[in-house]
């Protein structure tokens, strides 16, 4: 009978089956769960199998994809290995913390809130960078990465850094930067950038003006910093913002901000510290993901009027149109 069992599938058919094997659970416990499941003939016989072959106390806890069509042999084997499902998230360059950890919520893989706890501590951002940082926003690195749910939101957030460290070792020294100052130079290009090719030329713009002590006056600077504020997304500037005093605020104060504004991929991090050679100090969007760039304010004045403040030079575009392309 227990030669049978063993050589026995419970169905011909593979019918895919996600079981969890949680902390105390026993091998009787498991093996009446797997036959409910269909992926075993008998929980008595799978249990004396377990225990026959020493491996009563070896099964791991971990989120397992098994089949209706498995044998025990097999069954078992997956169990012992401790090798839990991995499910993938993707994030996207640009992407801030509070947008990560709402994808990383929406992806079953734990809460936002922990997520977020985790990337403000400073304690824990300073040891994984390896110098004193207040938070590790900036340095999520934007990637597809596969987790399981018993790594959670340290896991993935020590592989998002790992990536970064690694990333950046590629990015060019720079001898009027920090890393902190690289990156959060990046985030501002990143945020700034719908098409990719001008990533270099708003990097001088934002060089240049840093070299004049001009103001940054970069709208993302302003939205992340009432952000930080009110912790609800910001979409809409209005006039009064621009005037609202945030360390974020680059209308508000000459140089770079506290910190990043969101998390740059590595095209941006190099653009930060290999900016084109310009003479540009302005730029405004085209409403497509370009730019008008220009030397000059009367220019700039010109390029806003046709491309902002006319209605008809908006209507219906946006840069995001181009990123669908």
């Amino acid at each position: 009978m227990g030669v049978a069992f063993l050589n026995t599938k419970p169905s011909q058919e593979a019918q895919n089956v996600i079981y969890e094997v949680s902390s105390g659970k026993g091998v009787r416990a498991i093996s009446q769960e797997l036959v409910e499941l269909n992926v075993l003939t008998s929980s008595e016989l799978f249990s004396l199998f377990v225990r026959i072959t020493g491996n009563s106390k070896h099964i791991r806890v971990g989120e397992y994809a098994l089949t209706t069509s498995m044998y025990p042999r097999d069954v078992l084997n997956v169990i012992l290995s401790g090798k839990s499902i991995e499910r993938p998230i993707t994030v996207q360059e640009g992407l801030n913390k509070y947008e990560i950890a709402d994808l990383f919520e929406r992806s079953n893989l734990g809460s936002r809130a922990e997520f977020l706890n985790l990337v403000d501590d400073s304690r824990w951002a300073s040891e994984l960078l390896g110098e004193s940082i207040p938070s590790l926003e900036g340095y999520l690195y934007p990637e597809t990465y596969h987790i399981t749910k018993y790594e959670g939101a340290r896991g993935l957030i020590k592989q998002m850094v790992h990536t970064f460290l690694k990333n950046f070792e590629t990015v060019p020294n720079s001898p009027r930067m920090s890393r902190h100052e690289i990156v959060t130079l990046a985030s501002i290009i990143e945020k700034e950038t719908g098409a990719p090719e001008e990533r270099r030329i708003i990097s001088s713009v934002f060089h240049n003006r840093l070299q004049k002590n001009m103001r940054l006056q970069t709208d993302p600077t302003v939205l992340y910093g009432l952000m930080e504020e009110t912790k609800v997304p910001q979409i809409n500037i209005r006039k009064e913002d621009l005037r609202h005093p945030t360390r974020y605020n680059t209308y508000t104060f000459s140089g770079l901000p506290f910190g990043p504004i969101a998390n740059p991929g590595i095209s941006a991090l190099q653009a930060a510290v290999l900016p084109d050679s310009t003479p540009y100090l302005y730029f405004v969007s085209r409403n497509d993901g370009t730019h008008v760039f220009s030397e000059s304010y009367e220019s700039h004045s010109k390029a806003v009027d046709h491309f902002q403040k006319r209605s008809s030079s908006r209507k219906g575009k946006s840069w995001r149109d181009r990123l669908k392309k």
